[in-house]
């Protein structure tokens, strides 16, 4: 058999050229490590604002507060999540206003008794929107750490396909 009948380039031509070797494993270690370092951090994530969630959870539930059951929304379920809080926060400052003939704080003269209504309305609207904050960033993170596990397992297949790649 004549070596025309193989293409230029493979092995058993007469040009010369080889058939490639088997390919040796490539160094990738430093794509493994951060690979690594990514799913380390999204897990550390993921637990914080797991943890975070549940603990703003029982702290709010410890203070046992039931939204007003004239609120638009959740009337007579106990504030424990964001959007409890929320719907308290909205009530509390309708009381408020109905309270000070519409007035808020800093329209009240400073001698009026409802000034002290007006301000713990205010107090108390502001840390339950704090823990509606504090919700959303312990979501935040729970989701980023999701997102940062699923990163760094893309980079583990990425790091095991150029270190072995196909034959």
């Amino acid at each position: 058999m004549s070596t025309d009948a193989f293409p230029p380039g493979v092995a058993g031509s007469d040009d010369g050229l080889q058939a490639e070797p088997e390919r040796e494993p490539r160094g990738t270690g430093s794509l493994r490590f951060l690979a690594i370092a990514v799913v380390c951090g999204g897990v550390v994530l993921l637990v914080a604002g797991a943890f975070t969630w549940f603990v703003i959870r029982d702290e709010l539930a410890d203070e046992q507060i039931v939204v007003s059951e004239d609120a638009a929304h959740f009337g007579g379920d106990e504030v424990d999540g964001p959007l409890s809080a929320y719907a308290e926060a909205e009530i509390i400052s309708e009381h408020a206003l109905e309270a000070t003939d519409g007035k808020t704080y800093a329209e009240l003269d400073r001698e009026d008794p409802l000034r002290e209504t007006a301000v713990t309305a205010s107090f108390l609207r502001a840390s339950l929107f704090t823990s509606v904050v504090a919700f959303g960033v312990a979501a935040f993170a729970f989701g980023l750490g999701v997102l940062m596990i699923l990163v760094g397992w893309a980079l583990l297949r990425i790091e095991r396909s150029l270190a072995h790649p196909p034959a």
